[in-house]
């Protein structure tokens, strides 16, 4: 009787997962860098921004982590997804806020319209990779 071979990732998954993980890792790693220019940009209405600054970039930086231990990939993966949800508000706080228009509407928009794109990148690269095969032998 033979077993079964452990499904893989697919080139795309594994180029998502890649991606997902330099996000957050080195945009982590931004907000002990480049506090100040993080805390700039953190909405009015969000109390110590500093400190959520901090909280985030550990954050960022302990999910993409996390997606390197295959056992909690798929729960970094859901907890990374809520996190990019989480700081939309901030990006429309600056395409609103005429103090940031000097970021031109190109890159204020193109964050809103490429947000939801990276986001389910950032879901899909990381969902369990499941048993089944298809037609050409490649897992899913």
């Amino acid at each position: 009787m033979t077993q079964a071979a452990a499904p893989r990732l697919g080139a795309w998954r594994i180029a998502g997962l890649a991606l997902t993980f330099i996000w957050f890792f080195f945009g982590g790693i931004g907000h002990f860098v480049l506090t100040k220019t993080f805390t700039a940009v953190v909405p009015p209405y969000i109390p110590f921004p500093q400190e959520m600054v901090y909280f985030t970039g550990a954050c960022e930086i302990a999910g993409a982590l996390a997606l390197l231990y295959k056992p909690l990939r798929s729960l970094a993966g859901i907890m990374l997804v809520l996190l990019a949800i989480c700081v939309t508000p901030a990006h429309i706080h600056m395409l609103i806020d005429d103090k940031y228009a000097g970021a031109g509407p190109v890159f204020l928009w193109g964050r809103l319209i490429i947000q939801p794109i990276v986001i389910w990148i950032f879901w899909w690269s990381t969902r369990p990779v499941s048993s089944v095969v298809t037609a050409s032998g490649e897992s899913q």
